[in-house]
């Protein structure tokens, strides 16, 4: 009788402190995020909050927005306070064209502190400014005099954007065939390269599938040479510099990461010194 008593008792326990546990404010993920709301119109203010479970000090949280078809529509980086909350603000539309479901993806030092979360977009009804500038040969771009030269087969180039939100070119095309462009791009327009000053490689999507391409250099220009496929609309091309200067995602990751392993790796050293 007494044992059942003990199991009983024991039971007990257990449940309670299950039920109790959220009571203590804890987080159980290392990084939470959400939305303020689960849907937006063109214009409205979309506010992005989080919570970290363990601070790292220095260390901001580099925040991601992708587009139903898997394009990166937006992307921050945020500094976690004191008590280890994080907020930004993303103004929906712009690069936001499509309708449905956008995913926020919050990266807090390395890939296992990762999260998100999704909101609808009823789409974009402001039309693609293009500035009207295109030639059979040449566009210009908003905010550089310099233009910049190409080729097209299987499409017709309707005009090129500058993002500067992630530091990129945003070309858009009307492709009734299998077919490539070839930009002659200007370095004063888009260039990407390390720290350095040595050459960085451009990181090119196709309507938010990356793919290959080819390349050639000169100190003035880059020439890019990129396949796309019968019904593509929008090639972006990523660098590292765009009109007005701005960093890119490649470079917002990495400086993440640097900064995280430099304060776990403080953390670790002085765990295991010996005190004196």
């Amino acid at each position: 009788m007494k044992s059942q008593l003990m199991v009983f008792a024991l039971s007990a326990i257990l449940v309670a402190s299950i039920g109790m546990a959220p009571a203590f404010g804890q987080i159980q993920s290392t990084i939470v995020v959400t939305t303020d709301k689960t849907s937006y119109s063109e214009g409205e203010i979309i506010m992005v909050t989080g919570e970290v479970r363990d601070l790292y000090a220095g260390t901001p949280v580099a925040v991601m927005v992708t587009s139903p078809n898997g394009s990166i529509v937006a992307i921050d980086q945020v500094t976690v306070g004191a008590d280890k909350k994080f907020s930004t603000e993303i103004t929906a539309g712009g690069t936001m064209r499509l309708s449905g479901t956008y995913t926020v993806v919050v990266t807090y030092g390395n890939e296992n502190r990762v999260a998100e979360t999704t909101f609808e977009f009823a789409g974009s009804t402001t039309p693609v400014k293009t500035d009207g500038k295109v030639t059979d040969t040449t566009v210009s771009v908003e905010g550089s005099t310099d233009l910049i030269g190409y080729e097209i087969t299987g499409a017709k180039l309707l005009g090129i954007i500058p993002d500067v939100d992630a530091s990129s070119l945003i070309i858009s095309i009307d492709a009734t065939d299998d077919g490539s462009i070839t930009l002659t791009i200007p370095r004063s327009i888009l260039d990407a390269t390390f720290p350095n000053g040595e050459d960085d490689d451009f990181f090119v999507l196709v309507d938010g599938e990356e793919v290959d391409f080819d390349e050639t250099m000169t100190s003035t220009d880059r020439t890019l040479t990129i396949a796309f496929h019968a019904g593509a609309e929008e090639i972006e091309i990523i660098g590292t510099f765009v009109v007005p200067e701005f960093g890119t995602i490649a470079a917002m990751i990495l400086a993440v990461a640097i900064i995280s392993i430099i304060a776990v790796s403080a953390r670790s050293r002085l765990s295991i010194m010996p005190r004196i």
